[in-house]
C-alpha cells in the first residue's frame, strides 16, 4: 500500500508539475519558495558567466584574434550576439514560464527525446565536468600560496575541491536564501575585483600607458591573419560567456518572473560585456600581447606588475570568484535535473522537494555525488572539449525552437514578444560557428554527438517504453522509497 501511494505521489510530481507550482501550495502541496529577486537574479547571471577565465586566461581570444583591436572588436561583437541570444530566452522564458531552461523548451517544442538529449548530455558530462573544473580552479589558488616552488600536490587539489563542493551543497540543501545571498556575496566580490583591474587600467591611460591601444598599434598583427584563427577567436569569445542561460534554469523560483527575468537579462550581459572588454583593455596598458599570452593566469601578472605588495588581492580574488562560480552552478544544474525528474527523464526521487526548507535536496546531492565523481576522474578537461561542441549546438535548436513555436502556435500568449530578426541574426552567427567548429576539429565534434546519441536506446528503454514489467515498476518503486 505503501509503495502504491509513493507510485501515485511521484508520478504526479513528475508529470503535472502541482508540486512546484502556486496552486500546488494551495492545495497544500509542497512547492519551490520564489524567493529569487532581482538582485539575486542579475547575481546568478553575472556570477556564471564570470568565473575564473577572465582572471586566468582571456589569451584564447588574443592568441587567434592575432591583434589587441580585433581581440577587442571580438569581445564586443560576442557579447551582442550573447545579448541578443538572451533576448530569445527571454521570450521563451516568459511564454513557457517552467525551471529546466533550454531543456524544457526543447522537450516542449520538438518533442521528448530531443529534451531528454539535452539532458542526457548535461548530467552525464556538462554540469559534473564544468563544476569539477572550477572547483579544482578554486582549491589551486587557493594552495598555491603554500607551495610557492612547486605545483601544489594532485590529491591536496581534488580535496579541497571536493570539500569546497560539500559545503556548498550543504548551503543550497538548507535554504534558497542562503544560497543566493551567498551568490549576491560573491558575485559583488568578483565585480569589485574587476573594477579594480579596471580603475588601474583608467590610471595606466591617464599616466599615458596606451601604446597597444593607439588604432596604429592596436591592428598590428603579431602573428598574419587567418581567416581559421578569427573563426576561433570568435569560438573562445562565445564560450567565455557561456552561463548567460543559466536563470532560465530557475524561472518557477523568480519573484514576478514575467518582469524580473527580462530585467535580470538586460541588465547582466550588457554589464558582462562592459566588464569583459574594459578588464581586456585594462591588462594591455601593463602587458604587451606577448606578455599578457605568456602569462598563465593574466590577472595576477597585472596584479605583480601594478599592485606591488597588495598583489595578493588577484589570486584571492580568482578564488573567491570560483567559489561563486561553483554555488551558482550547483544551484542552477540541480534545477535542471530536478525539471527533468518532474517531467519523467530522470528517477522520480530527484523531483522531491524537503517539506520545510522547500529545496529539492535529492537532485541537489546527485548533482554533488556526479561531480565528486569527476573528481576522481583525470579525462574531464577531454570530455569537456567533446561535449562543449554539443553544449552550443543545442542553443541554436533552442533558439530555432521560438521560430517553429511562432510558426506551429502563432496565437499564444506572450508577455515578450520580440522581432523574428533577433533569432534569424542570432542562428547566421551560430550556424558560423557550428559550421567552423565541425570543419577544424571534425573528431572531437563527431565524438561529442556520439556520446549525445548514447542517450537514444536510453530514452525509449526507460522513457518511451511505459508497459514495463510489474516486477521492475516494484523494483523502482522499493529503490526510491529507501
Amino acid at each position: 500500500e505503501v509503495l502504491n501511494r509513493l507510485h501515485q505521489n511521484t508520478a504526479t510530481t513528475a508529470s503535472g508539475g502541482d508540486a512546484v507550482s502556486e496552486s500546488g501550495k494551495e492545495s497544500g502541496g509542497v512547492a519551490l519558495k520564489k524567493e529569487i529577486g532581482l538582485v539575486s537574479a542579475c547575481g546568478i547571471i553575472v556570477g556564471n558567466i564570470i568565473g575564473s577565465g577572465i582572471f586566468v586566461s582571456p589569451k584564447g581570444v588574443m592568441e587567434n584574434a592575432s591583434s589587441v583591436g580585433l581581440a577587442l572588436i571580438v569581445w564586443i561583437v560576442t557579447g551582442i550576439i550573447t545579448a541578443i541570444g538572451a533576448l530569445c530566452y527571454a521570450e521563451l522564458g516568459v511564454t513557457i514560464p517552467k525551471s529546466g531552461g533550454d531543456y524544457a523548451y526543447v522537450k516542449d517544442i520538438f518533442g521528448g527525446l530531443a529534451g531528454f538529449l539535452r539532458l542526457w548530455i548535461a548530467v552525464l558530462v556538462i554540469y559534473p565536468t564544468n563544476q569539477a573544473v572550477i572547483a579544482l580552479t578554486f582549491s589551486n589558488y587557493v594552495l598555491q600560496p603554500l607551495f610557492p616552488t612547486c605545483f601544489p600536490p594532485e590529491n591536496g587539489l581534488r580535496l579541497l575541491a571536493g570539500v569546497c563542493l560539500l559545503l556548498l551543497t550543504w548551503v543550497n540543501c538548507s535554504s534558497v536564501r542562503w544560497a543566493t545571498r551567498v551568490q549576491d556575496i560573491f558575485t559583488a566580490g568578483k565585480l569589485l575585483a574587476l573594477a579594480l583591474i579596471i580603475i588601474m587600467g583608467i590610471v595606466q591611460i591617464c599616466k599615458g600607458e596606451y601604446y597597444w591601444l593607439e588604432p596604429a598599434n592596436a591592428f598590428e598583427p603579431f602573428q598574419e591573419y587567418d581567416v581559421g584563427l578569427i573563426a576561433l577567436a570568435f569560438l573562445q569569445g562565445s564560450f567565455a560567456y557561456g552561463g548567460w542561460n543559466f536563470l532560465n534554469y530557475v524561472t518557477e523560483e523568480l519573484v514576478d518572473p514575467y518582469v524580473n527575468l527580462p530585467r535580470a537579462i538586460f541588465i547582466s550581459i550588457p554589464l558582462v560585456t562592459f566588464v569583459y572588454v574594459f578588464a581586456n583593455i585594462a591588462y594591455v596598458t601593463a602587458m604587451s600581447p606577448q606578455e599578457l599570452l605568456a602569462s598563465n593566469a593574466v590577472a595576477v601578472t597585472f596584479g605583480e606588475k601594478l599592485l606591488g605588495v597588495m598583489s595578493w588581492i588577484m589570486p584571492i580574488s580568482v578564488a573567491l570568484s570560483t567559489f561563486g562560480g561553483v554555488n551558482g552552478s550547483l544551484f542552477t544544474s540541480s534545477r535542471l535535473f530536478f525539471a527533468g525528474a518532474r517531467e519523467g527523464h530522470l528517477p522520480s526521487l530527484l523531483a522531491m522537494i524537503h517539506v520545510k526548507r522547500c529545496t529539492p535536496i535529492p537532485a541537489l546531492l546527485f548533482t554533488c555525488l556526479s561531480t565528486l565523481l569527476m573528481l576522481c576522474t583525470s579525462d574531464m578537461y577531454t570530455l569537456i572539449n567533446y561535449v562543449g561542441f554539443i553544449n552550443y549546438l543545442f542553443y541554436g535548436v533552442t533558439v530555432a525552437g521560438q521560430i517553429v513555436l511562432r510558426i506551429k502556435q502563432p496565437d499564444m500568449h506572450r508577455p515578450i514578444r520580440i522581432s523574428l530578426a533577433w533569432p534569424v541574426i542570432y542562428l547566421l552567427f551560430w550556424a558560423f560557428l557550428l559550421i567552423f567548429s565541425l570543419y577544424s576539429e571534425p573528431v572531437v565534434c563527431g565524438l561529442g554527438m556520439a556520446i549525445m546519441l548514447t542517450g537514444v536506446p536510453v530514452y525509449f528503454l526507460g522513457v518511451y517504453w511505459d508497459n514495463k514489467p510489474a516486477c521492475f515498476n516494484t523494483f523502482v518503486g522499493t529503490a526510491v522509497l529507501f
